[in-house]
């Protein structure tokens, strides 16, 4: 079987064929450094690294591309509420994006450009378009022009028509609902108090839309395989790359479009107003392990839409729990020469069934299902002893699929000694005397993502084992 996609511009899903045999060029979008990634935000980008992991193990070679989008409206509004210019304003948030993201066992992509680093690229595209009738000045600044680009709203539905029909009036705002399916701007004149750059478009910023196509083109071409993101991106960031993308080039921008749906927390919308809002940190500081959050964000399909609860985290701490104590002791059971009553036809069946999951549009609840049926068959091998070589290398062999697509177990070679715990520990209460609060929570999640949950309290702190 081969690997198939649902593809959200086609509404079917597909055999994934990439343009050049055997490798895969894949765009995800990044955060928008202003704030700490919440756990809406990770859903996201646990999915996006499923889907790379599944792309290598698969044995495609990957040049997979995610921005890091640093200036836009949000970030002006905050950096000017802080103080600080805009470069140390985000500075501190990408860093601690990464730090989120290492916890989380996020593999980091090929290339992670930052916006603010490619005005050039993104000014020159912009230029592209002007010169072919699909941008124009107002104002002081530079918009696209919709009428120009028929096929605008292919990505996101019809329901968008009748505003294409007629745009003519203009949005300047980067984030905006359907109904104002208007010429978008793409280069912002300059504001009072905001970072600008000279340019042949004159002075001012880029809007955010541009910002990603720029940066796609710059490291995969004019025409790449995958692009995907937040179902709450399609419109109108999504569309609003297609149309200016493929109105420089006259090319396909991306050729395979995927979704990955919304995270509700308790059945409700995520918000601080419903006191409903968690950050990967928040989680940690309750005492979950990042391998824990991980599981649940990976568990339902990505077009799925989550709703994402504390006991369902606690699930995953036991699931999790019982899941790495079966491989530990897989990795230390003894074996016997010759054959035995164990059946390695089995473990070859579910790792034929667990790779076909995931080549199912990553359909990680099939592919678990079958992680949970290995479980019980080595369980009921180790209860039997006397297990053949040729068992426990199957049976290892498949639990090493597992982490390598889902990224969920405990690999030996992350253990920490007791000794190294103690000193990690030791090195974030200096950063903290120190005031240096960013060493402080990178060593946390340094440690959470092991498996190690930190209890602090009044006479110290305290550590167990996940």
């Amino acid at each position: 079987m081969s690997v198939r996609f649902f593809n959200s511009l086609t509404r079917a899903r597909e055999p994934f064929v990439p343009l050049e045999e055997g490798r895969a060029r894949m765009y995800a979008c990044g955060p928008t450094v202003y704030n700490f990634a919440h756990i809406g935000n990770f859903r996201t980008f646990v999915f996006v690294d499923v889907l790379r992991r599944h792309l290598k193990w698969r044995g495609y070679k990957l040049l997979h591309v995610m921005n890091l989008t640093d200036v836009d409206d949000k970030i002006i509004r905050d950096a000017r509420a802080a103080g600080l210019p805009l470069r140390e304003f985000t500075e501190k948030y990408v860093r601690h994006f990464w730090e989120d993201a290492d916890a989380l066992g996020i593999e980091r992509p090929e290339v992670a450009p930052r916006a603010t680093d490619h005005i050039p690229e993104m000014v020159e595209l912009i230029g592209r378009l002007l010169r072919c009738g699909c941008a124009y000045h107002s104002d002081g600044s530079t918009y696209f022009r919709i009428a120009s680009f028929p096929r605008y709203g292919a990505l996101s539905g019809d329901k968008l028509a009748g505003n294409v029909a007629g745009a003519s009036e203009r949005v300047e705002a980067d984030e905006y609902e359907k109904d104002d399916a208007r010429d978008f701007v793409l280069w912002k004149r300059t504001q009072p108090g905001e970072p600008t750059w000279d340019s042949t478009l004159g002075p001012g910023r880029p809007g955010w839309h541009i910002e990603c196509s720029a940066m796609a083109m710059k490291y995969l071409g004019e025409s790449f395989d995958i692009h995907c993101g937040g179902v709450d991106l399609m419109f109108p960031h999504h569309e609003n790359e297609i149309a200016q993308s493929e109105g420089a080039t006259g090319r396909p921008f991306a050729k395979y479009w995927l979704h990955a749906e919304h995270l509700l927390v308790n059945g409700r919308k995520m918000s601080k107003r419903e006191g409903n809002y968690y950050t990967l940190r928040d989680l940690l500081e309750r005492g979950y392990s990042a391998r824990a959050v991980r599981y649940v964000l990976a568990a339902v399909p990505y077009r799925k839409p989550l709703n994402f609860t504390l006991e369902g985290v606690e699930a995953a701490e036991r699931r999790l729990k019982r899941l790495n104590e079966t491989v530990r002791r897989l990795r230390e059971a003894q074996t016997v020469a010759g054959t035995t009553a164990d059946d390695v036809t089995t473990i070859t069946q579910l790792r034929a069934a667990f790779g076909a999951a995931l080549d199912d549009d990553l359909n990680t609840a099939e592919a678990l299902a079958a992680v949970a049926q290995l479980e019980t068959t080595v369980n009921v091998a180790l209860t039997r002893g006397a297990l053949a070589e040729s068992f426990k290398t199957a049976a290892l062999a498949a639990f090493d699929d597992a982490q390598a697509t889902l990224g969920i177990l405990d690999p030996p070679e992350e253990a920490l000694l007791d000794a190294a715990i103690e000193a990690l520990i030791a090195a974030r209460l200096e950063a903290r005397k120190a005031k240096d609060f960013a060493r402080a929570d990178a060593i946390r999640a340094q440690l959470a993502g092991q498996g190690i949950v930190l209890e602090d309290g009044k006479d110290g702190t305290r550590w167990r084992r996940a």
